[in-house]
């Protein structure tokens, strides 16, 4: 069996965290390709080696003294290859970097040198095989990544070794710039690496026991999700759950290779599963609840708008035309309403309101702001008769008042739209009908 391991900034912030991850490792023979990233948070206070390298970076591009910056992350990686008794010297490496900084080789390359010096660390302590990402990962001129020629190359390296690090995070440009994902990107590389060799389980190390069924800052100590599908964490990601990067999924997707979500503090934790399809049964109806702030409807109401080809395209192109994405349209005979993110409406909304008008002739345009979204997430619903229902009478019984409700034609996910000022009652009451309720 081939697995990949993929450890975030919490489980690498210090050498005994480092302990942690080595026992992981060589707990089973099988995990055999290992993906760090920078390290993270020590304490609560402390500064991510990231956000420390983005700070030496910008003081370096503003031609500011940036050397006592650039000391303290140095000592941070001093205090890990000390801590660990390793007789590694990291100092050519730094003398590079320094350099790099001063001739401003971008931002994209200082960051990425946070998961590279602890990929080197990663790989002294495991004794195992450094390969640095700029050289397998591959971006295209666009910026996108280089899915064929990055299979390619890579596997072939990985070919080579028997048990491998490969630092998370970043690869590099067609002129071989160096190039990040977006950020919590070393989740991608982790699948990018399981697509590669072939695995069969990419394992990501965290400092969660997987993902559960509702934001614990809304729920004090939600119930966990034990298997959920490719499917189901694409909607709860987009709508706010953010265990995982959502980008992560594409590549091992493609492969039908599952992802296990663990804890690095607490290895005995089973986790979650992420998979393509599953008979399993989820022990609720539902499998997550996610949702996100910030949202506004603008409803257009047109008598015969149903008889009027073309409208809702007359509608949506203004949008376009405007640079703003829309979240969901629901519509009903004579009425169109169209959700977007508030703060990129609020400064184009007049021009918004006038291009409608002139395009699509509605009666009425009437603008709701200080909207929520809220996703209701499972599998289990396509074969649960009356679950729009439950949702719509534990809502009442909250006495929140809902703004709209969606369903797609898959019967996986139920949005609901409440006030901003509803969305903690509403995401409680839903909460406790389908799982509080089943305890």
């Amino acid at each position: 069996m081939k697995k990949v391991v993929k450890f975030g900034g919490s489980s690498l912030a210090s050498a005994e965290q480092f302990r942690k991850v080595g026992d992981i490792v060589r707990a089973e023979e099988d995990r055999r390709y290992v993906i760090p990233s920078a390290p993270g948070k020590r304490f609560s206070g402390d500064t991510k080696v990231t956000d420390m390298l983005y700070d030496c970076y910008k003081a370096a591009e503003e031609g500011e003294d940036f050397k006592g910056k650039f000391k303290n992350i140095k000592a941070r990686y001093d205090e890990i290859i000390s801590g660990l008794g390793l007789s590694l010297s990291l100092d050519s490496e730094f003398k590079v970097i320094e350099e790099n900084f001063k001739k401003q080789l971008g931002e994209n390359y200082a960051a990425s040198r946070g998961e590279y010096l602890n990929g080197i660390i990663m790989a002294d302590y495991l004794g195992f095989a450094f390969i640095d990402a700029a050289k397998v990962i591959f971006f295209k001129e666009d910026g996108t990544w280089d899915e064929e020629k990055t299979k390619a190359t890579l596997g072939a390296e990985l070919a080579k070794h028997d048990k491998v690090v490969v630092p998370g995070f970043y690869g590099s440009l067609p002129d071989g710039t160096v190039k990040t994902f977006s950020r919590g990107g070393s989740d991608i590389t982790g699948s990018i690496v399981a697509q590669a060799v072939h695995a069969d389980v990419y394992e990501n190390w965290t400092d969660v026991s997987g993902f559960l069924i509702v934001d614990p800052r809304i729920i004090p100590d939600p119930v966990g999700i034990e298997t959920i599908t490719y499917r189901e964490l694409r909607e709860l990601s987009y709508m706010g759950a953010t265990v995982l990067h959502e980008e992560a999924i594409f590549p091992v997707r493609k492969e039908g290779i599952p992802i296990n979500i663990r804890n690095t503090n607490a290895p005995q934790d089973s986790g979650t599963w992420i998979v393509e399809s599953t008979c399993q049964k989820s022990k609720y109806i539902i499998t997550g609840i996610a949702g996100k702030k910030g949202f506004c409807s603008i409803n257009i109401e047109k008598d015969m708008m149903n008889a009027e080809i073309g409208f809702g395209r007359k509608v949506l192109n203004v949008f376009e035309d405007n640079g703003i994405s829309f979240e969901h349209v629901p519509s009903g005979i004579d009425t169109m309403t169209v959700f977007v993110h508030q703060d990129e409406f609020m400064d184009k909304e007049q021009q918004v309101v006038t291009g409608i008008h002139r395009l699509a002739k509605p009666d009425t345009i009437d603008i709701e702001a200080d909207l929520a979204l809220i996703a209701v997430v499972g599998r289990g619903m396509k074969s649960t008769r009356g679950t729009a229902g439950r949702i719509f009478s534990a809502l009442a019984h909250a006495k929140v008042n809902v703004k709209m409700i969606d369903q797609g034609s898959s019967e996986l996910n139920i949005i609901i739209g409440v006030k901003n000022e509803d969305f903690e009652a509403a995401i409680k009451a839903i909460y406790n009908i389908f799982v509080v309720a089943r305890l």
